[in-house]
Protein backbone atom coordinates (compact mmCIF):
# COMPACT_ATOMS: atom_id res chain seq x y z
CA UNK A 1 0.00 0.00 0.00
CA UNK A 2 1.35 3.09 -0.76
CA UNK A 3 2.15 6.13 1.92
CA UNK A 4 -0.88 8.21 0.61
CA UNK A 5 -0.05 11.40 2.26
CA UNK A 6 3.30 10.97 0.96
CA UNK A 7 1.82 10.25 -2.20
CA UNK A 8 -0.24 13.81 -1.94
CA UNK A 9 3.08 15.73 -1.42
CA UNK A 10 4.64 14.19 -4.61
CA UNK A 11 1.90 14.93 -6.54
CA UNK A 12 1.58 18.82 -5.78
CA UNK A 13 5.16 19.09 -6.42
CA UNK A 14 5.06 17.39 -10.09
CA UNK A 15 1.95 19.32 -11.01
CA UNK A 16 4.36 22.53 -10.53
CA UNK A 17 6.96 20.95 -12.41
CA UNK A 18 4.43 20.67 -15.52
CA UNK A 19 3.43 24.11 -15.29
CA UNK A 20 -0.12 24.40 -12.72
CA UNK A 21 0.59 26.80 -10.33
CA UNK A 22 -1.34 24.81 -7.13
CA UNK A 23 -3.21 21.51 -6.63
CA UNK A 24 -5.38 20.98 -4.07
CA UNK A 25 -7.27 17.52 -3.13
CA UNK A 26 -11.18 17.75 -2.32
CA UNK A 27 -13.06 15.52 -1.54
CA UNK A 28 -16.81 14.72 -3.31
CA UNK A 29 -19.36 15.67 -0.96
CA UNK A 30 -21.00 18.82 -2.72
CA UNK A 31 -24.69 18.67 -1.52
CA UNK A 32 -25.22 23.09 -0.49
CA UNK A 33 -23.83 23.47 -4.49
CA UNK A 34 -26.25 21.19 -5.83
CA UNK A 35 -29.14 22.94 -3.95
CA UNK A 36 -27.51 26.23 -5.78
CA UNK A 37 -27.85 24.49 -8.98
CA UNK A 38 -30.68 22.91 -8.99
CA UNK A 39 -32.39 26.66 -7.83
CA UNK A 40 -30.76 28.29 -10.73
CA UNK A 41 -31.59 25.94 -13.19
CA UNK A 42 -35.51 26.34 -11.83
CA UNK A 43 -35.16 29.63 -12.82
CA UNK A 44 -33.87 28.97 -15.80
CA UNK A 45 -30.82 31.40 -15.25
CA UNK A 46 -28.75 28.99 -17.48
CA UNK A 47 -30.51 30.28 -20.54
CA UNK A 48 -30.18 28.16 -23.78
CA UNK A 49 -27.27 26.34 -22.15
CA UNK A 50 -29.44 22.51 -22.38
CA UNK A 51 -26.23 20.88 -21.46
CA UNK A 52 -26.30 22.61 -17.73
CA UNK A 53 -29.79 21.08 -17.40
CA UNK A 54 -28.95 17.40 -19.06
CA UNK A 55 -27.01 15.74 -16.49
CA UNK A 56 -29.24 17.08 -13.79
CA UNK A 57 -27.90 16.51 -9.94
CA UNK A 58 -24.78 14.48 -11.48
CA UNK A 59 -22.80 16.99 -11.57
CA UNK A 60 -22.65 17.49 -8.28
CA UNK A 61 -21.99 13.97 -7.78
CA UNK A 62 -18.39 13.13 -8.95
CA UNK A 63 -18.60 9.47 -7.75
CA UNK A 64 -21.71 9.01 -10.34
CA UNK A 65 -20.02 10.36 -13.10
CA UNK A 66 -17.03 8.66 -12.86
CA UNK A 67 -17.70 5.68 -10.74
CA UNK A 68 -14.91 4.65 -8.03
CA UNK A 69 -14.24 8.20 -7.60
CA UNK A 70 -13.17 8.87 -3.62
CA UNK A 71 -10.62 11.89 -4.07
CA UNK A 72 -10.44 14.92 -6.83
CA UNK A 73 -7.51 16.54 -7.52
CA UNK A 74 -8.25 20.26 -8.48
CA UNK A 75 -5.82 22.23 -10.33
CA UNK A 76 -4.96 25.92 -11.02
CA UNK A 77 -3.24 27.46 -13.98
CA UNK A 78 -2.20 31.59 -14.35
CA UNK A 79 -3.39 33.32 -17.36
CA UNK A 80 -2.90 36.76 -15.80
CA UNK A 81 -1.40 38.95 -18.49
CA UNK A 82 -1.15 41.66 -15.94
CA UNK A 83 -2.17 44.17 -18.48
CA UNK A 84 -5.54 45.58 -16.19
CA UNK A 85 -4.99 49.26 -17.23
CA UNK A 86 -4.69 48.27 -21.11
CA UNK A 87 -7.69 46.44 -20.64
CA UNK A 88 -9.84 49.16 -19.56
CA UNK A 89 -8.72 51.39 -22.51
CA UNK A 90 -9.51 48.92 -24.46
CA UNK A 91 -13.03 49.38 -23.37
CA UNK A 92 -13.11 52.84 -23.31
CA UNK A 93 -11.86 52.74 -26.92
CA UNK A 94 -15.34 52.15 -28.58
CA UNK A 95 -13.80 51.76 -31.98
CA UNK A 96 -11.45 48.66 -30.89
CA UNK A 97 -12.31 45.23 -29.90
CA UNK A 98 -12.40 43.59 -26.66
CA UNK A 99 -11.60 40.11 -26.45
CA UNK A 100 -11.93 38.03 -22.88
CA UNK A 101 -8.17 38.12 -21.81
CA UNK A 102 -8.62 33.89 -21.50
CA UNK A 103 -9.09 33.64 -25.31
CA UNK A 104 -6.47 35.76 -26.37
CA UNK A 105 -3.71 32.93 -26.89
CA UNK A 106 -3.97 29.38 -27.49
CA UNK A 107 -7.13 27.49 -25.99
CA UNK A 108 -6.19 26.77 -22.76
CA UNK A 109 -8.94 23.22 -22.44
CA UNK A 110 -5.96 21.82 -24.92
CA UNK A 111 -2.92 23.15 -22.56
CA UNK A 112 -4.55 21.85 -19.64
CA UNK A 113 -5.68 18.05 -20.95
CA UNK A 114 -2.33 17.66 -21.68
CA UNK A 115 -0.59 18.69 -18.81
CA UNK A 116 -3.04 16.91 -16.89
CA UNK A 117 -2.75 13.48 -18.68
CA UNK A 118 1.75 13.91 -18.30
CA UNK A 119 0.20 14.50 -14.37
CA UNK A 120 -1.71 10.89 -14.27
CA UNK A 121 1.38 9.11 -16.54
CA UNK A 122 3.34 10.33 -13.61
CA UNK A 123 1.38 8.90 -11.01
CA UNK A 124 0.94 5.77 -12.73
CA UNK A 125 4.80 5.37 -13.57
CA UNK A 126 5.01 5.97 -9.62
CA UNK A 127 2.58 3.65 -7.87
CA UNK A 128 1.39 1.88 -10.72
CA UNK A 129 -2.28 1.60 -12.69
CA UNK A 130 -5.23 3.36 -10.72
CA UNK A 131 -8.59 4.81 -11.50
CA UNK A 132 -9.05 8.67 -13.11
CA UNK A 133 -10.04 10.57 -15.58
CA UNK A 134 -9.01 13.83 -16.30
CA UNK A 135 -11.47 17.10 -17.26
CA UNK A 136 -10.94 20.63 -18.01
CA UNK A 137 -14.90 22.10 -19.26
CA UNK A 138 -15.17 18.51 -20.42
CA UNK A 139 -17.92 17.09 -18.30
CA UNK A 140 -20.28 18.02 -15.72
CA UNK A 141 -18.54 19.38 -13.05
CA UNK A 142 -18.67 21.63 -10.32
CA UNK A 143 -15.47 22.48 -11.03
CA UNK A 144 -15.22 25.73 -8.98
CA UNK A 145 -17.36 24.47 -5.93
CA UNK A 146 -14.28 21.61 -5.85
CA UNK A 147 -11.64 23.82 -6.34
CA UNK A 148 -12.96 25.76 -3.00
CA UNK A 149 -12.60 22.61 -1.33
CA UNK A 150 -9.56 21.82 -2.44
CA UNK A 151 -8.73 24.53 -0.93
CA UNK A 152 -7.30 26.76 -4.16
CA UNK A 153 -9.56 29.73 -3.61
CA UNK A 154 -13.63 30.50 -2.52
CA UNK A 155 -16.28 31.39 -5.06
CA UNK A 156 -16.55 35.47 -5.39
CA UNK A 157 -20.10 37.20 -5.64
CA UNK A 158 -19.23 36.95 -9.48
CA UNK A 159 -19.36 33.45 -8.93
CA UNK A 160 -15.40 32.77 -10.26
CA UNK A 161 -13.34 30.85 -8.07
CA UNK A 162 -10.60 33.59 -6.02
CA UNK A 163 -7.39 33.03 -4.62
CA UNK A 164 -6.10 35.62 -2.03
CA UNK A 165 -2.19 35.08 -3.19
CA UNK A 166 -3.85 34.93 -7.22
CA UNK A 167 -6.76 36.59 -7.56
CA UNK A 168 -9.20 35.23 -10.30
CA UNK A 169 -6.75 35.24 -13.57
CA UNK A 170 -6.91 31.26 -13.61
CA UNK A 171 -8.14 28.35 -15.56
CA UNK A 172 -9.32 25.52 -13.62
CA UNK A 173 -8.82 21.65 -14.12
CA UNK A 174 -9.58 18.04 -12.15
CA UNK A 175 -8.57 14.64 -12.52
CA UNK A 176 -10.81 12.56 -10.49
CA UNK A 177 -9.70 9.41 -8.96
CA UNK A 178 -10.09 6.08 -6.82
CA UNK A 179 -6.97 6.99 -5.01
CA UNK A 180 -7.67 7.73 -0.84
CA UNK A 181 -5.44 10.59 -0.39
CA UNK A 182 -5.37 13.26 2.28
CA UNK A 183 -7.82 16.13 1.75
CA UNK A 184 -6.55 20.06 1.85
CA UNK A 185 -8.88 22.30 3.89
CA UNK A 186 -11.35 24.84 1.59
CA UNK A 187 -10.62 28.53 1.08
CA UNK A 188 -12.81 30.42 3.54
CA UNK A 189 -14.29 33.34 1.71
CA UNK A 190 -12.64 37.14 1.65
CA UNK A 191 -15.34 38.95 -0.14
CA UNK A 192 -16.60 40.62 2.64
CA UNK A 193 -18.74 43.55 2.43
CA UNK A 194 -17.42 44.30 -1.26
CA UNK A 195 -19.70 44.73 -4.21
CA UNK A 196 -17.74 46.03 -6.82
CA UNK A 197 -17.86 43.09 -9.79
CA UNK A 198 -21.95 43.88 -9.06
CA UNK A 199 -21.57 47.24 -9.27
CA UNK A 200 -19.37 46.96 -12.35
CA UNK A 201 -21.56 44.18 -14.79
CA UNK A 202 -22.46 46.26 -18.23
CA UNK A 203 -25.38 44.24 -18.03
CA UNK A 204 -27.04 43.78 -14.03
CA UNK A 205 -25.84 39.80 -15.08
CA UNK A 206 -25.29 39.53 -11.38
CA UNK A 207 -28.43 39.38 -10.19
CA UNK A 208 -27.30 38.42 -6.46
CA UNK A 209 -24.07 37.98 -4.99
CA UNK A 210 -22.80 34.95 -6.08
CA UNK A 211 -25.98 34.65 -8.47
CA UNK A 212 -25.46 35.15 -12.28
CA UNK A 213 -28.51 35.19 -14.56
CA UNK A 214 -26.44 33.57 -17.83
CA UNK A 215 -29.04 35.16 -20.33
CA UNK A 216 -27.90 38.87 -19.23
CA UNK A 217 -24.16 37.74 -19.31
CA UNK A 218 -22.43 39.40 -22.13
CA UNK A 219 -19.95 36.13 -22.32
CA UNK A 220 -23.16 34.23 -22.37
CA UNK A 221 -24.26 36.03 -25.07
CA UNK A 222 -21.08 36.33 -27.14
CA UNK A 223 -20.53 32.80 -26.77
CA UNK A 224 -22.96 30.52 -25.93
CA UNK A 225 -26.16 32.07 -27.59
CA UNK A 226 -26.01 30.80 -31.06
CA UNK A 227 -28.80 33.32 -32.22
CA UNK A 228 -30.05 36.65 -32.31
CA UNK A 229 -28.26 38.72 -29.08
CA UNK A 230 -32.08 40.59 -27.67
CA UNK A 231 -31.75 43.71 -28.86
CA UNK A 232 -32.21 45.38 -25.00
CA UNK A 233 -28.35 44.10 -24.75
CA UNK A 234 -26.93 45.00 -27.75
CA UNK A 235 -25.73 48.49 -26.57
CA UNK A 236 -24.65 47.41 -23.62
CA UNK A 237 -22.55 44.69 -24.52
CA UNK A 238 -20.31 47.69 -26.10
CA UNK A 239 -17.53 46.31 -28.19
CA UNK A 240 -17.08 43.01 -26.17
CA UNK A 241 -16.57 40.54 -29.10
CA UNK A 242 -15.91 37.61 -27.28
CA UNK A 243 -16.59 37.26 -23.81
CA UNK A 244 -16.06 39.57 -20.75
CA UNK A 245 -13.90 40.76 -18.35
CA UNK A 246 -15.18 43.95 -16.19
CA UNK A 247 -16.16 41.15 -12.87
CA UNK A 248 -12.96 40.48 -12.30
CA UNK A 249 -10.88 43.60 -13.70
CA UNK A 250 -12.85 45.65 -11.38
CA UNK A 251 -12.20 43.25 -8.11
CA UNK A 252 -9.63 44.30 -6.12
CA UNK A 253 -8.13 40.78 -5.04
CA UNK A 254 -6.66 40.41 -8.71
CA UNK A 255 -4.16 43.68 -7.57
CA UNK A 256 -2.21 40.19 -6.40
CA UNK A 257 -2.17 38.48 -9.33
CA UNK A 258 0.94 37.47 -11.19
CA UNK A 259 1.14 38.12 -14.71
CA UNK A 260 1.58 34.28 -16.50
CA UNK A 261 4.74 33.80 -18.44
CA UNK A 262 3.14 30.29 -20.35
CA UNK A 263 3.76 30.56 -23.70
CA UNK A 264 0.64 29.05 -24.42
CA UNK A 265 -1.29 31.81 -23.44
CA UNK A 266 0.10 35.11 -25.25
CA UNK A 267 -1.39 37.25 -27.05
CA UNK A 268 -2.08 35.83 -31.24
CA UNK A 269 -2.94 38.12 -34.21
CA UNK A 270 -2.71 41.14 -32.22
CA UNK A 271 -6.31 40.78 -30.48
CA UNK A 272 -5.61 42.87 -27.58
CA UNK A 273 -4.92 45.99 -30.23
CA UNK A 274 -7.14 45.17 -33.19
CA UNK A 275 -10.24 47.21 -33.98
CA UNK A 276 -13.63 45.89 -34.74
CA UNK A 277 -13.14 46.87 -38.72
CA UNK A 278 -10.38 45.30 -39.11
CA UNK A 279 -11.66 41.77 -37.62
CA UNK A 280 -14.72 42.50 -39.13
CA UNK A 281 -13.13 41.83 -42.54
CA UNK A 282 -11.77 38.61 -41.63
CA UNK A 283 -13.54 36.29 -44.47
CA UNK A 284 -14.35 32.68 -43.03
CA UNK A 285 -10.81 31.07 -44.50
CA UNK A 286 -9.09 33.62 -42.53
CA UNK A 287 -10.91 33.06 -39.43
CA UNK A 288 -10.46 29.34 -39.32
CA UNK A 289 -6.78 30.00 -40.19
CA UNK A 290 -6.31 32.82 -37.17
CA UNK A 291 -8.61 31.07 -34.49
CA UNK A 292 -6.90 27.55 -34.89
CA UNK A 293 -6.20 26.17 -31.71
CA UNK A 294 -8.24 28.98 -29.88
CA UNK A 295 -11.04 29.20 -27.66
CA UNK A 296 -13.09 31.75 -30.17
CA UNK A 297 -13.74 28.84 -32.60
CA UNK A 298 -16.54 28.09 -30.24
CA UNK A 299 -18.48 31.06 -31.86
CA UNK A 300 -18.28 30.33 -35.42
CA UNK A 301 -17.61 32.05 -37.92
CA UNK A 302 -21.27 33.86 -38.11
CA UNK A 303 -21.08 34.38 -34.53
CA UNK A 304 -18.14 36.25 -35.09
CA UNK A 305 -19.54 38.50 -37.23
CA UNK A 306 -23.06 39.05 -35.23
CA UNK A 307 -20.62 40.12 -32.19
CA UNK A 308 -18.08 42.32 -33.77
CA UNK A 309 -21.46 44.05 -36.05
CA UNK A 310 -23.28 44.54 -32.66
CA UNK A 311 -19.91 46.33 -31.15
CA UNK A 312 -19.49 48.40 -34.50
CA UNK A 313 -23.45 49.55 -34.17
CA UNK A 314 -22.37 50.71 -30.22
CA UNK A 315 -19.13 52.64 -32.16
CA UNK A 316 -18.55 56.04 -32.95
CA UNK A 317 -19.78 57.20 -37.04
CA UNK A 318 -16.76 57.05 -38.59
CA UNK A 319 -16.20 56.08 -42.31
CA UNK A 320 -14.11 52.95 -41.46
CA UNK A 321 -17.20 51.69 -39.12
CA UNK A 322 -19.95 52.81 -41.92
CA UNK A 323 -17.66 50.79 -44.73
CA UNK A 324 -17.25 47.79 -42.44
CA UNK A 325 -20.42 47.79 -41.98
CA UNK A 326 -21.43 48.29 -45.56
CA UNK A 327 -19.60 45.71 -46.80
CA UNK A 328 -21.69 42.97 -44.66
CA UNK A 329 -25.45 44.80 -45.59
CA UNK A 330 -26.00 41.56 -47.80
CA UNK A 331 -24.31 38.82 -45.98
CA UNK A 332 -25.12 35.22 -47.35
CA UNK A 333 -25.88 34.30 -43.36
CA UNK A 334 -29.44 36.35 -42.12
CA UNK A 335 -27.72 36.22 -38.60
CA UNK A 336 -25.34 38.83 -39.76
CA UNK A 337 -27.25 41.00 -41.97
CA UNK A 338 -29.81 41.51 -39.04
CA UNK A 339 -27.22 42.63 -36.64
CA UNK A 340 -25.39 44.60 -39.26
CA UNK A 341 -29.13 46.33 -40.06
CA UNK A 342 -29.56 46.78 -36.85
CA UNK A 343 -25.69 48.28 -36.73
CA UNK A 344 -26.68 50.65 -38.87
CA UNK A 345 -29.44 52.24 -37.62
CA UNK A 346 -27.78 52.89 -34.45
CA UNK A 347 -25.82 55.43 -37.30
CA UNK A 348 -29.16 56.78 -38.64
CA UNK A 349 -27.50 60.18 -40.05
CA UNK A 350 -25.29 58.30 -41.87
CA UNK A 351 -26.50 55.86 -43.11
CA UNK A 352 -28.12 57.05 -46.36
CA UNK A 353 -24.63 57.82 -47.67
CA UNK A 354 -23.07 54.26 -46.88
Amino acid sequence: MPDHAALAELIKTWSLELGFQQLGIAGTELGEDAAHLRDWLAKGQHGRMEYMARHGDKRARPEELVPGTLRVLSVRMDYGTGDDAQAWATLDEAGRAYVARYALGRDYHKVMRNRLQKLADRIAAHIGPFGYRAFVDSAPVLERALARDAGLGWIGKHSCLINRDAGSWFFLGEILTDLPLPVDVPASAHCGTCTRCIQVCPTGAIVEPYRVDARRCISYLTIELKESIPEDMRALVGNRIFGCDDCQLACPWNKFAVRSDEPDFRTRNQLDRATLAELFAWSEAEFLQRTEGSAIRRTGYPGWLRNIAVALGNAPTTPEVLAALATRRNDATELVREHVAWALAQHPKATLHC
